[in-house]
């Protein structure tokens, strides 16, 4: 199936990708505390899609990621299609360990957290592609970490910003303070685990590099 090793290369990436998109807005619905801050648990699995992203950014380019990020839009509002019909028909009353009412708890997000999930997502992957290549063109293969972590960085701020808008400042469910603070702790979070996971970056193009050189030998 795979004529190539970058073939299958870009097979696992893509599916690392699309499924730690996917979860991350299947359990976005969970808060957790950490110290005095409060976020989503959703953040988890995004230091995986910002690896992946600059993985496949710079051996697939700029058409490979934008059109994985199409893609993965895609796949995340089927996802939500599905859980919108698997909330609406009724559980076996007696029989199904989990009732309607606990099912909806987890799944049952509303249409605005939807939309602000998906509007988010390609707003920031279309950021950090503009932003990866502007560094990419100017530092050749040098200085890895600028182009992972610059575009990571400014990408993720409106990333974290446009989420929380659409899905809590503008239907009125808090204040303009409330989102101010949150989207910037959100971002701040985000921002550590981009600096923390450079190494990981390093060590991501070393193993790739390796393999894909093995077919040129």
């Amino acid at each position: 199936m795979f004529k190539t090793k970058k073939e299958l290369v870009f097979v696992i990436l893509a599916g690392i990708f699309i499924t730690n998109a996917v979860t991350a807005e299947l359990i976005g619905g969970k808060l957790i505390q950490i110290g005095p801050f409060v976020m989503s648990i959703g953040i988890l699995p995004w230091p995986i899609v910002f690896l992946t992203t600059d993985l496949i950014n710079e051996y697939f380019g700029e058409k490979g990621v934008k059109k994985l990020s199409l893609i993965t839009a895609g796949l995340i509002a089927y996802a939500f299609i599905l859980l919108f019909l698997a909330i609406n028909i009724p559980a076996a009353k007696g029989i199904s360990p989990v009732n309607d009412k606990q099912f909806f708890a987890v799944f049952g997000q509303s249409m605005w957290i939807i939309v602000g999930s998906i509007i988010a997502f390609l707003v920031s992957q279309l950021i950090d592609v503009t932003i990866f290549w502007f560094f990419k063109n100017r530092t050749g293969n040098k200085k890895i970490w600028l182009r992972a972590t610059g575009s990571t960085i400014i990408s993720q701020l409106f990333d974290s910003f446009i989420v929380l808008g659409i899905a809590f400042w503008l239907p009125g469910k808090i204040n303009f303070d409330t989102f101010i603070t949150s989207a910037l702790t959100g971002y701040t979070f985000k921002l550590a685990i981009a600096i923390l996971l450079t190494p990981l970056i390093y060590l991501g193009h070393y193993i790739i590099k390796n393999y894909l050189s093995e077919e040129t030998e």
